[in-house]
């Protein structure tokens, strides 16, 4: 069952364009945004939830960012969903499949024309299923928003993480970046990619980890030029992970050419 995500800036447009989409059996949810940002914020959430987007159907004459732009801020995330151009102009079919379109329909949308490319979609997205216990994805794009531009921020970018109320605030050597989404959230989806929760508000890349330190019974690690306090709670779980790891490299480095 297909996920997908509707933008087009007409209401009427919009809504008629989730209805068909809803009525397809093969389209288990579709989801509605008003112009690319709302796009953005959603596809957001959904990467924070852990969960999949298959498709994007997209008008390309919006305000702000239109669907050609948004089409080519897509193709920098890890896995970036199958893009359908849904527009009333015919002139812009060249650049849309010079960008890797799936397919473009011209408005008004028939269902028998919107049910074949929702048949592309399905066929497209089997293809591309890794096969079971397959090497996850290298790395992932995170949107972050910057004075009303949108900002593709590399995880494998970010040394740590704050929580901050209802936000999150991504720690990078450039800078850092206020994001709406919950911690918790956040740990889970990056555990698999060595992010470690080193107290109930900070989540650490244990990459980035140069050393733990031990002062008065408290803990902390180095992370590049700051030192952050381990919670108690938290300490035997980091201090085993290094210990790992120092395990791991130094196995590595009994098995080269010298040893």
């Amino acid at each position: 069952m297909l996920r997908v995500l509707a933008v087009d800036d007409e209401l009427p447009a919009l809504e008629e364009l989730c209805y068909l989409l809803r009525e397809d059996p093969r389209i288990e949810q579709a989801t509605g945004a008003g112009d690319a940002a709302a796009a953005l914020r959603n596809l957001s959430r959904m990467l924070v939830a852990g969960d999949r987007l298959d498709a994007v159907f997209l008008d390309i004459r919006m305000p702000g960012l239109d669907g050609l732009d948004f089409s080519r801020l897509l193709t920098g995330f890890a896995a970036p969903p199958e893009v359908v151009f849904v527009t009333a102009h015919d002139d812009c079919a060249v650049a849309a499949y010079e960008l890797g379109a799936l397919d473009y329909l011209l408005k008004p949308v028939r269902p028998e024309r919107l049910a074949e490319a929702v048949r592309r979609v399905d066929e497209a997205v089997h293809r591309a299923l890794p096969s079971e216990g397959g090497p996850p994805a290298e790395d992932e794009m995170v949107p972050v928003e910057l004075g009303g531009r949108t900002r593709l921020v590399p995880r494998s970018s970010v040394t740590h993480v704050e929580a901050q109320g209802d936000y999150v605030r991504l720690h990078t050597d450039e800078g850092s970046y206020l994001v709406r989404m919950s911690l918790a959230s956040l740990a889970r989806r990056w555990e698999a990619a060595g992010f470690i929760r080193i107290h109930r508000s900070t989540l650490v890349a244990s990459a980035h980890i140069s050393e733990l330190r031990f002062d008065g019974g408290r803990a902390a690690v180095q992370v590049g030029e700051e030192l952050l306090p381990v919670s108690r709670r938290h300490t035997r779980e980091v201090r085993d992970l290094l210990v790992r790891r120092f395990r791991h490299n130094e196995a590595i480095q009994g098995d080269g050419p010298d040893a």
